[in-house]
């Protein structure tokens, strides 16, 4: 028969119909690169054709129920009852070769818990959404969470050009201030799901130019000159890191105390809120993000508001953080950190390369490659974004492993924030905005930029 024809995959939960013409293209590459994948709780799939009797459809319905297969594993597992393993326990052993299906969904899931930092971003001094109002207003209320506390960065500087380098609304919170991320914890329906109340802290990566130039600073300090309590002043870690981390500013009624000050003032509250219950504590971040997640957990068990909990970090694209002894004193601690890089990504292997030469990767590896993604652009830009690395998950099956998308998240989401899909998928560039670019129409009828309001009370 011929070798191209018009195919109507119906999926009946999510009422979506997508058409596609095959051309020369293997049903493999359709299947990955054009069909909306199943749902977990899918039991079958609808092909409509011109000739359903065809060696072709078989083909491909032989794909479609090894594609089920997986997602009928992934259901049948239960969350409550892995959650340690997933969470790293046994680092991570057995799940990464190939691909765990219930750590590959909960690795994306925190790893959208950190792209929301950068989705509420909007280059001002703080998030554009109100607490309560966070995952709604980003369309995550499905993740089950409630942000408890915004965190604020404080990043100074000493260098001439300060001036370049401030938040957009100085007069607002401060020249030196940006909103950095949050504090959340998992509601009643999903702590049971999840076998545990899980406590995230998620850690917005690299948006302002002065939080460029800490990152790109190069010496190591001792964890303890900022008051983390650590007994030996051989573990050291990122000055500039450390600094956005514990940095303050006197002049801003927000940032009177560092971001390490919201964060462990706030799990502490939380750990005392839940001590009767299993606990998690999870820390996410991208790039900057991920640095200060490495950070900031490694210092809540140093300090003990642990408890003994398990504590694990779902580090995105990140950099070397400290040196060796860092690294000895973060495994001695029990702190489990997997760190998802994109193999053409050069931030996670900048700093290695920079005097003094004592920066070490904490945690295990996994390395992803936007190379193998059909769906992707060959475009160097894309190797550091956390949509196309978040892509690249729902696509890994090991090592060696085909790449095939392996769950409904939606393929769209690259461009969120880039140019990085084919074109043909017809997805325009840079789509995720507000509504008029934020701006309101007041009652003279002007388009002004809306009053920000953040209550002061509750900050430490």
């Amino acid at each position: 028969m011929a070798a191209s024809f018009s195919s109507m995959l119906i999926i009946p939960s999510s009422k979506i119909s997508y058409e596609a013409s095959l051309g020369g293209l293997s049903f493999h590459n359709f299947l990955t690169a054009k069909s909306p994948p199943l749902k977990r709780n899918q039991k079958s799939i609808k092909v409509v054709t011109r000739d359903n009797h065809s060696p072709l459809v078989d083909d491909l319905m032989i794909e479609v129920q090894e594609h089920e297969h997986e997602h009928a594993t992934l259901h049948q597992k239960d969350l409550s009852e892995m959650w340690r393993q997933i969470h790293g326990e046994k680092n991570w052993e057995g799940l990464l070769e190939p691909m765990d299906p219930l750590l590959r969904s909960e690795v994306i899931r925190y790893g959208e818990l950190a792209q929301a930092c950068h989705d509420a971003f909007d280059y001002e001094p703080f998030s554009r959404f109100e607490e309560e109002k966070f995952f709604s207003s980003l369309g995550m209320t499905h993740h089950g969470y409630k942000v408890t506390r915004y965190i604020h960065l404080t990043a100074n500087t000493d260098f001439l050009l300060k001036w370049l380098i401030h938040s957009k609304w100085p007069t607002a919170m401060g020249s030196k201030v940006n909103w950095g991320g949050y504090v959340a914890v998992s509601n009643d329906d999903t702590s049971r799901c999840l076998g545990r109340r899980d406590i995230v802290i998620a850690w917005r990566g690299t948006t302002t130019h002065l939080e460029g130039e800490k990152d790109l600073r190069s010496s190591l300090t001792p964890v303890s000159s900022k008051g983390i309590p650590c007994h030996d002043d051989g573990v050291k870690v990122d000055n500039g890191f450390l600094d956005m981390y514990t940095g303050k500013d006197e002049t801003s009624e927000y940032c009177q105390h560092s971001a390490r000050d919201h964060v462990l003032r706030e799990v502490k509250r939380l750990m005392d809120m839940y001590s009767e219950e299993e606990v998690s504590i999870t820390v996410t971040g991208h790039s900057l993000g991920s640095a200060l997640a490495i950070l900031s957990a490694y210092d809540i068990v140093e300090k003990g508001l642990d408890r003994g909990v398990p504590v694990s970090v779902m580090s995105f694209s990140g950099p070397a953080v400290g040196n060796k002894s860092f690294h000895k004193r973060l495994k001695k601690l029990g702190i489990k950190v997997l760190r998802v890089i994109n193999a053409n990504d050069w931030v996670p292997w900048f700093s290695l390369w920079l005097p003094p030469f004592q920066y070490y990767h904490v945690g295990v590896e996994l390395k992803l490659d936007n190379n193998k993604s059909p769906f992707l652009k060959h475009d160097v830009d894309c190797a550091h974004n956390l949509e196309v690395l978040l892509h690249l998950l729902d696509g890994y099956h090991g090592e060696r492993g085909e790449f095939m998308l392996a769950s409904d998240r939606d393929h769209a989401l690259v461009n969120k924030g880039g140019d990085f899909l084919k074109e043909s998928y017809l997805v325009p560039p840079n789509w995720w905005q507000d509504e008029n670019k934020g701006l309101k129409r007041s009652s003279d009828g002007r388009w002004v930029q809306p009053e920000r309001t953040i209550e002061v009370d509750g900050y430490p």
